[in-house]
Formats: C-alpha cells, sequence, structure tokens
C-alpha cells in the first residue's frame, strides 16, 4: 500500500484506523467527520443543566488486550471501573440477570412454568429456523413466554421470526438446570455470567475516551465535513461544503445505506441488497434529578408493555462526575423503534417518566417536583438487525465496495450486530489500517457468523 487513504467518520472505527495508521507511520490519509464533535454513536455531551450524557447504555469491556492497552494508555487512570449489578422488571420485582439463571426468584407457578419449559425443550429437539424458534428451542416456552420474547421485540423493533440465528456468541447466556437448581437449593443468586461482569468507564462518559484519541492522532480530525458524493471511478469525495478529496482508498463507517446511497454509480443487485437490511432507531431519554441515587444498580431490563423502555441505565452510578454535583443523580432510558414498533419524539419523554413511576424507578412525588432534566436524543441507526437475509445480503455488497477500493467497517458500516460492540469497532478501524499497510488479516470483521472475536493482538 502506498496511496492515499481517506476516512470517513470519527467514531470508534475511524479513529481506530486513524490512530493505528499512525503507530505504522503511515502518513498519507486523513480523517473527515460530518459532526461538530468526535465518537459517533459512542460520543457523550453535557447538557445545560450539567448533566453528561452517552448516546445509549455504553460499558466498556474487552475482547482484545491492544484495545485495553489502548484505553489504559488514553485515559491515564480516568475511569472509574464497576462490577456489574444487572436485573430485569417483571412481575412486579427485580429478578437479577441473567434471568434465566435466577428463575428462582419469580413466583412459584411461573418457575414452575419456565423449568418445565427448560426441561421439554431439552427432552424434544425443536427446529431452529429463526430467531424466535432458537429462543423456545434454548429457554422453553416458559421463559420465551415470561422474558425471552417480549424482551427482544422491544430490543430489535422488530418480529423474531424475521432474525437468525447465527449471531449470539456471547451475547445471549445458555440455559443450565443443574446450574439453577444448585441456586434455588443454596437460596442464592447467579450473577457473574457473560464477559461485561466487570468494565470499565470514563470519568466524564464514554465519549471521553474518542476524544483523547482524537487528541493523540498525528492528524487533527476535519470536522463540519459532509460527504456527499463518491465518485468511485475518479475516486474523489465531494464534501456539502463544495469541496473534494482524492482517495486510492477509502475507509467508510457510514450506515451502508448512506455509503451506497452517495456513489456515483453501483450495480442494482448491490442496491437491491442493501434495501433488504434492516435496522432499529433509537431514542435515548436522559432523566437528571435532584436528590441522592436510590440504588446500587447498574442497569435493568424491561420486557413489560407497561414502558416504553428496554433497558435504563443509573449512569450517575458509573461515574460522580456525570452529574452537576452531589445531591444529584440520573436514569437513562433505552428505546427502540421501526416500522413494526414504532415510537413518537412528541410523546417518547413522557412516556418514558411515565413508566419509570410504573416500575417503581420514580416516586410520583419524584415525576412531578424533582426532575432537573428532560434530554432526549434521537438517532436513526441504533442496532443493526440480524435478519435472516442479512449474511446473504453483506454477501454481494462489501465484495463490489472492496474491488473498487471501499472498505465499509463499524457497527453500521460492516452491518454485524455480533461485532459492534466499541472495542469489536474499534479493532475493526485497528486490523484494517494493519490490513491496508501491512496486509495484515482482518480478524474481527473477518470473522464468519456467530463466531466472537478473542484474538490478542500487540
Amino acid at each position: 500500500m502506498n496511496g492515499r487513504i481517506v476516512i470517513l467518520g470519527a467514531g470508534p472505527t475511524g479513529l481506530g484506523a486513524a490512530y493505528r495508521l499512525g503507530e505504522l507511520g503511515y502518513e498519507q490519509w486523513d480523517i473527515y467527520e460530518r459532526a461538530d464533535h468526535v465518537g459517533g454513536l459512542a460520543a457523550s455531551y453535557r447538557d445545560e443543566h450539567g448533566f453528561i450524557w452517552d448516546h445509549g447504555g455504553h460499558v466498556m469491556f474487552s475482547h482484545y488486550t491492544y484495545f485495553d492497552e489502548l484505553v489504559e494508555k488514553l485515559l491515564e487512570g480516568d475511569y472509574d471501573e464497576h462490577m456489574r449489578e444487572a436485573w430485569v422488571w417483571l412481575l412486579d420485582r427485580f429478578v437479577p440477570y441473567p434471568f434465566q439463571n435466577n428463575i428462582h426468584r419469580l413466583p412459584d407457578e411461573v418457575f414452575l412454568d419456565c423449568l418445565i419449559g427448560i426441561i421439554d425443550a431439552q427432552r424434544a429437539p425443536r427446529t431452529r429456523n429463526n430467531f424466535g424458534e432458537w429462543i423456545e428451542a434454548i429457554f422453553g416456552d416458559g421463559i420465551a413466554r415470561t422474558f425471552m420474547a417480549p424482551y427482544n421485540f422491544k430490543v430489535w423493533a422488530h418480529p423474531l421470526e424475521m432474525m437468525g440465528t447465527q449471531w449470539q456468541g456471547d451475547r445471549v447466556p445458555d440455559v443450565d438446570v443443574r446450574r439453577i437448581l444448585q441456586h434455588l437449593l443454596a437460596g442464592s443468586d447467579d450473577v457473574g455470567w457473560g464477559p461485561n461482569n466487570r468494565f470499565k468507564f470514563p470519568l466524564l462518559g464514554t465519549g471521553m475516551l474518542y476524544e483523547r484519541m482524537a487528541g493523540a492522532l498525528a492528524k487533527t480530525v476535519e470536522l463540519g465535513r459532509d460527504a456527499i458524493a463518491i465518485d468511485t471511478t475518479s475516486r474523489v469525495v465531494s464534501f456539502a461544503d463544495g469541496t473534494s478529496t482524492p482517495y486510492d482508498m477509502l475507509v467508510s463507517t457510514l450506515p451502508l445505506p448512506e455509503l451506497i446511497s452517495r456513489l456515483d454509480t453501483c450495480p442494482t443487485p448491490v442496491v437491491d441488497a442493501v434495501c433488504s437490511l434492516h435496522h432499529t432507531e433509537g431514542f435515548f431519554v436522559g432523566i437528571g434529578l435532584r436528590g441522592d441515587c436510590p440504588s446500587s444498580k447498574c442497569w435493568m431490563y424491561f420486557p413489560e408493555g407497561n414502558t416504553p423502555f428496554y433497558r435504563v441505565t443509573y449512569l450517575s452510578n458509573y461515574s460522580p462526575m456525570v452529574t452537576p454535583g452531589p445531591g444529584h443523580f440520573s436514569l437513562l432510558a433505552e428505546v427502540s423503534s421501526s416500522p413494526f414498533k414504532p415510537e413518537s419524539a412528541t410523546d417518547v419523554v413522557d412516556k418514558t417518566i411515565e413508566g419509570m413511576v410504573a416500575c417503581r424507578l420514580l416516586t410520583p412525588q419524584q415525576a412531578n417536583g424533582d426532575i432537573v432534566s428532560r434530554q432526549l436524543l434521537h438517532v436513526p441507526y441504533s442496532y443493526p438487525v440480524p435478519t435472516l437475509g442479512r449474511d446473504a445480503a453483506l454477501g454481494v455488497v462489501q465484495p463490489w465496495l472492496m474491488e473498487h477500493g471501499i472498505y465499509s467497517r463499524g457497527r453500521f458500516g460492516a452491518w454485524r450486530y455480533e461485532i459492534g460492540n466499541t472495542d469489536h469497532s474499534v479493532m475493526m478501524g485497528v486490523e484494517l489500517a494493519d490490513h491496508l499497510v501491512d496486509n495484515r488479516p482482518e480478524t474481527t470483521w473477518g470473522l464468519l457468523p456467530g463466531e466472537e472475536a478473542r484474538q490478542t493482538i500487540r
């Protein structure tokens, strides 16, 4: 590689690519961001009341030594570290996460229904042609009906029958009858599962890491540069301000539909494949309050229909510096939307507050008198949905792009939820830089669907 690399997007992937190019001593690159700040979906912002908010409930955990070392280097200790305290609210109670390991907390009749469902599912193999069937085959009808099906519909905002079965990896816990019964007899909870049972959080929000990364680059991120057209023949990117820039290789972190819409030419099969991809929109509602935080919880899941949100985070429990000062706390709620589950910006904040009262996160008095800040952040792309046809569509789109010197990576550039964590996203950029400069394989992006990235990279 000896040509000019242009990077579109200064989120985790774009910044990861630029940072690694600097480490490799490669100088022929520039990075452009259409917003007035870096971080993308991992950015943070401070509101007019002094609360700091993330774009959703981010926590920082990693599958990579390189990412861990990068965090330590850039943050220099400016983070807090926590043991996960996650819960599921349903049937008028909190059940520790993971739900299926702690069903002994449920009412007796519901516990029995869930346990019998697990046993029946293990005795008689079932089809697993889609995510809905997979849930019933793994967890049984009781857990599917009580938690897994309604919760996942709230998250994905798509019928589960539309979704594939090869993406879960370490995102969805398995079920173990012996383990469930052991905790039932011991009267104990099983809370240690998963890669995020211990996590870090930057003191000024998740975006703090990416602001530090941008500040450590050999070149300045060019902000406010919206790429509106890409000439794939002459290899030129044109911006909304009337300027343009040539490239030899283009690294795009734009959502795939946004990227394809900017190309001067694109064959019909590629356009059709991109049109078949599905995603959710996200409404992130921040509620800042006066008063001491009433809980030590990290985050909570909400499968029932009396709340619009699927998850709420006690964001102020992550860092003492994300509120205006002592005597304040903050809740961050996440709501998914799609044509299958439409939500509206006009009433989602009010519905969120009503839901918080319904599930006892807030008292009526707090809801009526103690709210200092009401924030709504609407993002048009929140989750890339792993639909049944996703992998076939990507198999058409990605090869064509790379044949034309365009590398689409990142949460919505790769369009693969299973490698969409911030650590995955940074590493997609890092590994792409290694590939373009030294022809090394892209380990994370190159995973087969359903596999997990576990390579130690130094």
